[in-house]
């Protein structure tokens, strides 16, 4: 099946010949739907803290930094934002010169004086065509306003990383990007002892120099602004994480009799993850931010995640020191497997039968692991993908982060558990990836493979199948220790189109 040709690619890419023929045979078998006991709801799975809790949360959280513990952001950035401005490309691509009533074009027209990149739209267009977007608009020349924000000749933001548009315009006439807006919020919530703030972005290649052009220019004014000092990284996915493409028949995808190999998802990113250094780690989408004057809540619930996360792991690592020196009761034992059962919601239901040796084991295994802490928001629009109690391979119970495809549709009692969903995942996450010695745990080893998906693609016109690798914070965490904590929805403001910047969170004025 291998030619030497392919042997030498695979190699150049740190790709095995047993991964690939291991793709291959995911594509036959498809991925099996996971096992679910039930959607997580508050007291059941969801941790809804009180403010005294929350307040003794931002206190951990506050001592932990002035105690040197080490902390990172780590944002994925690399997303092209071309699925912001679907509607504009098929205003542009279609017959109508006109966009119709009520329709996203329209509204964006007629608030277009809202909009943060306003003012560079105009010096675009004013280059372009000698005239203002007013007077473009007045003279029902709406495509040429519209080609001016995605084409090539105008702002280019059909073909840029959502990173790099301009979110936020300010009263002093500045303007933010999504990746400002990211230093400016780590800044306020991770500088530790030392007044460091370690940001990490991971990027594609074809962006990477747009990045280190925009944090060349930004990062010294966010650190006299501020009175920081910051370390910013960039990493992109690496080769060895792409999955080879085949055809509708399961057989290689070729192109010139070469293999065709894609980016395997943002699952992927652990590997990325595994290389940070810092103890704690933020975990964050590049669109999730919000300007200065609305971030009182974001920058608040970041501190109780944080400290919460502390607070756990202060009680795991105790734990833990406790079982390796041996000198525990059944008594002791059991304390243990209540704060397994009640406070992480690691369900056992024949932990209780086990003599004392096998439950310190069992006990051990499941507090020596990573540990991370989700935000969880209440839902305002259709349940789905979110926060749920999965069944393990060992037969325990736990809170995973599912994406919908992951739950058998056809399955009446779990469409059931979907039907009552009370919260949704924001992907706001704090980390904990070190043990109790201060050694890094090796993520990719907590990983379940059999939590991906296939999607079908076409490259110049002809069918293909896609692997898509278990997501970051789904299948690529299955094996972490996992907590969700409900956080309010004003944390929660992403930016999944272009009219979502006319949103009053979004107005920076």
């Amino acid at each position: 099946m291998l030619n030497v040709h392919d042997q030498q690619t695979l190699q150049a890419r740190g790709i095995t010949e047993e991964q690939l023929m291991e793709q291959v045979k995911r594509f036959e078998t498809g991925f099996p739907y996971l096992r679910i006991a039930d959607s997580a709801r508050v007291g059941a799975g969801i941790v809804a803290l009180d403010d005294t809790q929350e307040d003794e949360a931002v206190a951990r959280w506050n001592k932990y930094l002035a105690d040197g513990g080490t902390v990172s952001k780590f944002v994925p950035a690399s997303g092209a934002a071309s699925r912001m401005f679907k509607a504009l490309f098929a205003f542009v691509d279609g017959a109508d010169d006109k966009p119709a009533p009520g329709s996203d074009v329209d509204k964006l027209i007629k608030d277009i004086d809202n909009v943060p990149f306003y003012a560079e739209l105009d010096h675009v267009l004013q280059r372009q065509y000698g005239m203002s977007v007013k007077e473009l608009i007045a003279a029902g020349r709406y495509k040429d306003v519209i080609s001016g924000i995605i084409g090539a000749e105008g702002l280019n933001y059909g073909n840029l990383p959502k990173g790099l548009l301009s979110f936020h315009a300010y009263s002093d006439g500045t303007v933010r990007t999504p990746v400002e807006e990211q230093l400016v919020e780590g800044a306020q919530s991770a500088t530790d002892a030392n007044g460091h703030v370690n940001l990490h972005f991971t990027v594609s290649g074809n962006h990477r120099h747009l990045f280190e052009q925009k944090l060349a220019e930004a990062v010294p004014a966010v650190e006299k602004k501020l009175g920081v000092k910051f370390d910013v990284s960039m990493s992109e996915q690496k080769p060895s994480t792409d999955t080879v493409a085949v055809n509708p028949d399961n057989t290689l995808f070729r192109e010139d009799g070469n293999l065709v190999f894609r980016p395997g998802g943002h699952g992927a990113l652990i590997q990325n993850l595994n290389d940070i250094e810092s103890t704690v780690v933020f975990i964050k989408n590049i669109d999730n931010v919000v300007p200065d004057s609305k971030r009182e809540s974001t920058l608040r619930y970041k501190k109780i995640l944080a400290g919460y996360l502390i607070e756990l792991h202060d009680v795991i690592a105790a734990y833990l020191t406790e079982l390796a020196t041996g000198q525990y009761d059944r008594a002791r034992l059991d304390e243990m497997l209540a704060f397994a059962t009640d406070k992480l919601s690691i369900i056992n239901p024949k932990a209780a039968e086990m003599n004392d040796a096998d439950l310190a084991a069992y006990l051990q295994a499941k507090f020596n692991r990573p540990l991370r802490v989700c935000g969880m928001v209440r839902n305002e629009g259709e349940p789905g993908g979110g926060p749920y109690l999965a069944y393990n391979q060992d037969g325990t119970v736990s809170p995973q982060v599912l994406e919908s495809t992951q739950i058998d549709p056809d399955n009446a009692e779990y469409a059931a558990m979907v039907s009552k969903a009370t919260h949704f995942n924001p992907v706001d996450l704090v980390c904990y990836i070190k043990d109790i010695e201060g050694k890094k745990f090796d993520l990719p080893k907590y990983v379940d493979p059999a939590t991906g998906f296939i999607s079908s693609k076409s490259l110049h016109g002809k069918t293909l199948r896609a692997l898509e690798l278990p997501g970051l914070w789904n299948g690529a965490m299955s094996d972490w220790t996992t907590v969700f904590v409900e956080v309010p929805i004003s944390t929660f403001n992403p930016v999944k189109t272009v009219n979502d910047l006319l949103r009053p969170v979004h107005q920076g004025k």
